[in-house]
C-alpha cells in the first residue's frame, strides 16, 4: 500500500512538472521586445539569433542588420511580436568605426581573405583627407563577390567560393558621414555613417584604390544602428548567462522614439484594433499610438486629419 501511494504521488508530481514546463514555455512565447546585443567577433548574426531562440524559448526572433563574423558591435534582436518591427529597421542608418589597412588587397576585401597584392605605403593624412571627400554623399558602389546578394538565383559568395566572378551592377548608397579618426603606419581609422546596403569592406577597398596603394578592411565595429547605440548594448555572453533574460528587453516603441506619441480615445482604440482609419486633430506625420492604459498599439500615419495604421504591435 505504501508503494502504491508513493508511485501515485510520483505520477502526480511528474504531471505537475510537465504542466509547469508548459506554462513556462507559454510565458516565454509571449515575451516581446528588443534586446541590443554587442556582438562578439567570430559569431554571425544568424548564430546570435539561433542561440537567443533558446534563451527566450521562442522561434519568433529576428535581427536588425547583418554583421560579418569579424565585425563586432550593435546588433538589435527582435523577440516575439516585436519582430513586426524588423522591416522598419532594415532602412535604419548605421554608424561604424573601421580600420582601413593600406597596401594590402584580398579576395574578400578584408583581412580574412586570401592576399592578392601587398605593397609598401607612403600616404599622408592630407592625401587621405583629400580622397575621403570623393566618398561623401550619394555615391555608387559595386557589391563585393563575397556577399549574400543573388545573381540569377545564386548567392555571390557561393560563386566566389567556386572561383567564379560575375558582373555586378553598381548600386546607389549614401555616406552621411566619413570622418578621419587617426592613422598609425598603414592603418587608417575611420568613422562611417551610411545608408542601407553599404558595404564597409568595399568602401575601404575603393578608398585604397583611390589612394593608389590598395587597401582592405582590417577591423569593424558598429557603434549605432537606428536609435540604438553601443552604450545601450549588452555583451552576448552576459545575456547567455543570465537567469532573467526578459530584463534586457526594451519596449518595441523605443525604435520609434523620434515620432511623437499620442493616446487614443476608447472609440479610436476600437477602430485601431479593427484595422480601421479614424479622424484626429493632429498634423500630418508619423505617430506612436497608445491605448488609455498605455499599451503601444501601432505606428501610425496622419494624412489630412485621418489616422491609419502603418504597423500594429498589440497582441491579437
Amino acid at each position: 500500500m505504501v508503494r502504491k501511494i508513493a508511485r501515485w504521488e510520483l505520477l502526480r508530481s511528474s504531471t505537475a512538472i510537465r504542466h509547469f514546463a508548459f506554462r513556462m514555455n507559454e510565458y516565454h512565447v509571449f515575451m516581446n521586445g528588443i534586446v541590443i546585443i554587442d556582438k562578439p567577433q567570430g559569431w554571425t548574426s544568424q548564430d546570435v539569433t539561433a542561440r537567443l531562440r533558446r534563451v527566450f524559448q521562442t522561434r519568433r526572433i529576428g535581427h536588425g542588420g547583418t554583421l560579418d563574423p569579424m565585425a563586432t558591435g550593435v546588433l538589435p534582436v527582435f523577440v516575439g511580436r516585436a519582430t513586426r518591427g524588423v522591416e522598419f529597421f532594415e532602412h535604419a542608418e548605421k554608424t561604424y568605426e573601421t580600420v582601413l589597412r593600406l597596401g594590402l588587397t584580398t579576395d574578400t576585401e578584408d583581412i580574412t581573405g586570401a592576399v592578392l597584392t601587398g605593397s609598401p605605403v607612403s600616404v599622408t593624412q592630407e592625401q587621405v583627407d583629400k580622397v575621403l571627400e570623393r566618398f561623401r554623399g550619394e555615391i555608387l558602389q559595386v557589391p563585393p563577390m563575397y556577399s549574400a546578394l543573388k545573381v540569377n538565383g545564386q548567392k555571390l559568395y557561393d560563386l566566389a567560393r567556386k572561383g567564379k566572378e560575375v558582373e555586378r551592377q553598381p548600386r546607389p548608397i549614401t555616406i552621411h558621414e566619413l570622418t578621419f579618426l587617426g592613422m598609425e603606419g598603414g592603418d587608417v581609422r575611420l568613422r562611417v555613417c551610411c545608408s542601407k546596403g553599404t558595404y564597409i569592406r568595399t568602401l575601404c577597398k575603393d578608398i585604397g584604390e583611390a589612394l593608389g596603394c590598395g587597401g582592405c578592411m582590417a577591423a569593424l565595429r558598429r557603434v549605432s544602428a537606428g536609435e540604438y547605440t553601443i552604450d545601450e548594448a549588452v555583451p552576448l555572453q552576459e545575456l547567455l548567462e543570465t537567469q532573467e533574460p526578459e530584463k534586457y528587453l526594451r519596449a518595441v516603441d523605443t525604435m520609434f522614439r523620434n515620432s511623437p506619441g499620442v493616446t487614443l480615445t476608447a472609440n479610436q482604440e476600437k477602430r485601431c484594433r479593427n484595422g480601421n482609419a479614424f479622424s484626429v486633430k493632429l498634423g500630418d506625420g508619423t505617430y506612436r499610438a497608445y491605448s488609455q492604459s498605455g499599451e503601444f498599439l501601432m505606428l501610425a500615419k496622419v494624412d489630412g486629419s485621418v489616422m491609419s495604421t502603418i504597423k500594429s504591435f498589440f497582441e491579437v
